[in-house]
């Protein structure tokens, strides 16, 4: 009896969902990216590397896939902060609380990403357009910001500035092992993204 539809898609998305388990299992275990074969992912999946071409194009799709789940990880906590429409230090404070358990927790893919994006100028696009989607949402909070009385900046450049500077810390801290405890990080980012947003320091 034929597949349906449904369970086709059923089907897709487990197997999908196997082979970017195993590599991130992989990479956790201490292989770079750029080393880890197909044969190695697919074996590790279950699956044969005929299979692994019929979900995926290359490595690179998979690494795309792959990051792909870890920005919408990512931006979930961040839009705490983006579309809060509380206290906005403890809004940002908790964002970026949980942004780095995310980076924590998937340290050695968000290495592999970082990694593979010096060396594809696929991967490195398509990571900028992601981190993009962050600045977008950094701009229209501040301007949301000064519409309710915040002082003046120009919300754009600030945006970009404050989002990569947020996504170099969490990535540096991950790559010279936490040279700084998770939450006195997070203190000294809120610190920054108040001032620069809000005009205040988080404790006035």
């Amino acid at each position: 009896m034929a597949s349906t539809p449904k369970e086709t898609s059923s089907k897709r998305a487990a197997v999908q969902a196997s082979v970017l388990l195993a590599t991130e299992s992989l990479l956790e275990e201490g292989s770079s990216f750029a080393d880890l074969g197909i044969e190695r992912i697919a074996t590790r999946a279950g699956i044969s590397r005929t299979a692994f071409y019929f979900y995926f194009k290359d490595k690179k799709d998979l690494l795309k896939q792959l990051t792909e789940e870890i920005s919408a990880q990512l931006y979930e906590q961040a839009d705490i902060w983006f579309s809060g429409a509380g206290d906005p230090v403890e809004e940002m404070r908790t964002a970026l609380q949980r942004i780095g358990e995310i980076y924590r927790a998937h340290g050695p893919l968000l290495r592999a990403i970082v990694e593979a994006s010096t060396y594809e100028p696929e991967v490195a696009e398509f990571w900028r357009t992601l981190l993009g989607r962050f600045v977008d949402a950094a701009a229209d909070r501040m301007d949301r910001a000064q519409a309710e009385g915040a002082p003046p900046i120009a919300t754009r450049p600030a945006a970009f500035a404050l989002a990569w500077m947020t996504e170099r810390t969490f990535y540096e801290q991950l790559v010279q092992d936490e040279p700084f405890v998770l939450e006195e990080l997070v203190e000294g980012l809120t610190e920054i993204w108040v001032r620069a947003v809000h005009g205040a320091r988080p404790d006035a």
